[in-house]
């Protein structure tokens, strides 16, 4: 699943319902309260002329919590929501979304620490897969791995280009033992027959090219250069792998 946004998760704005509490000379909720809504969701918290404002505590009543701050009614500043799945989100909003640096961890305990906007990975981060231990650290945009990163596995290490969650032009292969495998991966056609219609149907794959094996060196990311689809070797039989789509 993606990431749980909380606008499916949107606090009721409504003002009926039961209210205990300070108010202020207007007859507004000002100060410390507690609310339940008509929705059935209940706040307890800080409140400022008549609207959620500092430290608050929402529950919904499907199960999710948020405990943080709040400003004008949204979610604002630092803020943990705990959601019905499992999955905790702890770390900056802004304008009631993930914004800023913050930590999320999934359902299966795969974690990503790191920057965000409007609820997207964004940013600088780093992606645990907790079922192998593998992670990624890099740039992310809009929840998706690009530009210059690093896929770090068990006993080997990618370190190059990524687009839309894939390797993508030049990169390395660094392993333990003190080597490295330079190299690039490319976009190529395959072909494979159709047994329904008869027909030869083309689809793109990710292929690696290795160009050289040298001793470990210092790691420069660079652009995606054109090249031809030749002497391509597939990644599992170089010893690595394109790096999985993070589980969300």
């Amino acid at each position: 699943m993606s990431d749980v946004g909380s606008e499916d998760f949107d606090d009721d704005q409504g003002y009926l319902g039961e209210y205990e509490g300070d108010r202020n000379e207007a007859g507004e909720r000002h100060g410390v309260g507690r609310a339940v809504l008509p929705n059935g969701d209940t706040y307890q918290g800080m409140y400022e002329n008549g609207k959620r404002s500092g430290q608050g505590t929402y529950r919904f009543k499907n199960g999710a919590r948020y405990i943080g701050e709040y400003y004008q009614n949204l979610k604002h500043g630092q803020g943990i929501f705990y959601y019905p799945d499992g999955s905790k989100y702890e770390g900056s909003w802004v304008d009631d979304q993930r914004q800023g640096h913050g930590l999320y961890t999934y359902p299966n305990q795969d974690t990503y620490e790191g920057e965000w906007l409007h609820h997207q990975r964004n940013g600088q981060g780093i992606y645990h897969y907790n079922d192998t231990g593998s992670r990624y650290m890099g740039t992310w945009v809009m929840g998706k791995m690009e530009s210059a990163g690093e896929f770090i596995h068990l006993n080997h290490r990618y370190q190059g280009n990524f687009l839309n969650n894939n390797p993508s032009g030049p990169g390395k292969y660094v392993f333990e033992i003190g080597c490295e495998q330079h190299g690039e991966y490319l976009q190529v056609d395959q072909d494979r027959g159709d047994a329904e219609e008869d027909e030869t149907v083309s689809t793109m794959v990710l292929k690696w090219k290795p160009k050289a094996v040298t001793g470990l060196s210092l790691w420069t990311p660079a652009k995606d250069p054109s090249s031809d689809g030749e002497g391509l070797a597939s990644a599992d039989e170089k010893g690595g792998s394109k790096p999985p789509t993070p589980e969300t």
